[in-house]
């Protein structure tokens, strides 16, 4: 079944990679709770991929490019599957600049979608992100006179 996010952008609810990192995150966060560094939950989800045998990058190199031009290098936390890219903050609160952040990681990997996993709250804080939004429909009705 098809959806829109918030963003507008449509993604299946049946995803099932995304849950399988979800459920491995929530595995790690019941395990640890929060307060520990972003860091911590790094290392301990390294040793649950691999322990669930799942290929991934861990601080995946990125490249931005400009008109041909290198612009710079960064790293995702996660590269998993060469398909989902994955963030990791432990945070009380998630900014939204967090999510923008992840959204422009998409863009610059050329992947369609990615996850922020706030461990700094209780439960697990999970973002969906998408790289592009889907375009405004604007024959939609909202209500009938």
């Amino acid at each position: 079944m098809k959806y829109l996010n918030r963003n507008g952008a449509g993604g299946n609810e049946h995803d099932p990679l995304s849950e399988r990192i979800i459920g491995i995150a929530i595995e790690v966060h019941k395990e640890l709770g929060p307060g520990f560094m972003e860091s911590i939950y790094h290392r301990a989800l390294e040793l649950e991929l691999a322990d669930a045998g799942i290929p991934f990058v861990s601080e995946a190199p990125l490249t931005v490019i400009y008109k041909g031009h290198v612009l710079g290098n960064f790293s995702a936390d996660f590269l998993i599957e060469k398909s989902l890219l994955v963030e990791l903050k432990a945070l009380e609160t998630l900014p939204v600049i967090s999510e923008v952040q992840v959204v422009h990681y998409l863009k610059a990997a050329g992947l369609p979608v990615g996850l922020i996993l706030n461990f700094g709250t209780t439960p697990l804080q999970i973002k969906r992100k998408y790289r592009d939004r889907a375009p405004a429909d604007f024959n939609l009705r909202l209500h009938e006179v």
